[in-house]
């Protein structure tokens, strides 16, 4: 098809600049240069229009109210330090977090139980977002102490890694919750482009999954791995938890929003955690 008409084209160009003979009279075709603008149809076979987007996902997802960042770690431990580090951890976290010198809060820190083994999970917020976090690492680098706990750490790790995140505006915020529970994150990589989608679909399901306040709080990455999107779940033991998913293919709605949003998903994990003895989710 593209083929006939660009020899079309290129026929009817000839004769434009040649003329054409009939009955021996030069006879000028005219054509207009209209016909080669830039929304020409003949554009049109090979240039898709695309609408562009008029902002970024983050202004249209996160919460506009406040201005919370958020920054998940993840530590892997060598097993047979992985008593030493919680305690090196309990000693040292708690106070970053009540000191008012530094903008930042624990929001959690856990063990994970089931999934990546010997692992350590810490979760921060930074009220003031991105010049909150720089305020309190420019703090901790002149922080003795916790100099001193960096580099006890790092002898008790195999890896580690990190995320900026930011919340889901239709989430609640996660605030400290009374024990004993365990906690589920679920983290999904999701197909570049996709994140709008994901978001209109779990405004909806938040509200079926809100029916023994088991949601703790939904977040979505800005900095690392991105495109992924994490969500924090909270119950009392693992058939807590079996029964409240159960219940929730019983609610209206469910079965629609799970079948338009595994379509988005290139990979999924789950880790049940434990919370740490300090952690302000309990």
């Amino acid at each position: 098809m593209a083929t006939r008409v660009l020899h079309r084209l290129g026929t009817g160009l000839r004769q434009t600049a040649a003329g054409r003979h009939t009955n021996g009279h030069v006879t000028v075709v005219v054509r207009s240069l209209s016909a080669f603008r830039e929304d020409s149809w003949f554009k049109s076979l090979f240039v898709r229009k695309v609408d562009p987007r008029k902002d970024a996902h983050s202004h249209l997802l996160a919460k506009k109210e406040d201005n919370n960042l958020y920054k998940i770690q993840f530590h892997n431990v060598k097993p047979e330090c992985l008593d030493s580090y919680n305690e090196l951890c309990e000693d040292v976290l708690p106070s970053i977090h009540a000191d008012p010198e530094y903008p930042c809060e624990l929001v959690g820190t856990w063990n994970t139980w089931y999934g990546e083994q010997d692992q350590a999970v810490h979760l921060w917020r930074y009220r003031g977002g991105y010049p909150a976090l720089t305020d309190v690492m420019n703090k901790l680098r002149k922080n003795k102490t916790f100099m001193d706990y960096r580099n006890e750490r790092g002898k008790m790790l195999l890896s580690r890694r990190n995320q900026l995140l930011l919340e889901f505006s239709f989430w609640n915020e996660p605030v400290p919750r009374p024990g004993p529970n365990i906690y589920e994150l679920r983290s999904y990589q999701l197909r570049p482009g996709t994140m709008i989608e994901w978001g209109n679909y779990w405004a909806r399901a938040i509200e079926i999954r809100q029916q023994n306040q088991e949601s703790v709080g939904g977040f979505f990455s800005q900095i690392g791995s991105l495109y992924t999107v994490h969500h924090l779940w909270a119950y009392k033991d693992l058939q807590s938890r079996e029964d409240t998913r159960n219940a929730a293919w019983q609610r209206d709605g469910w079965d629609e929003i799970v079948y338009y949003t595994v379509p988005l998903i290139q990979h999924m994990e789950s880790r049940i955690m434990i919370p740490m003895k300090t952690s302000p989710l309990k």
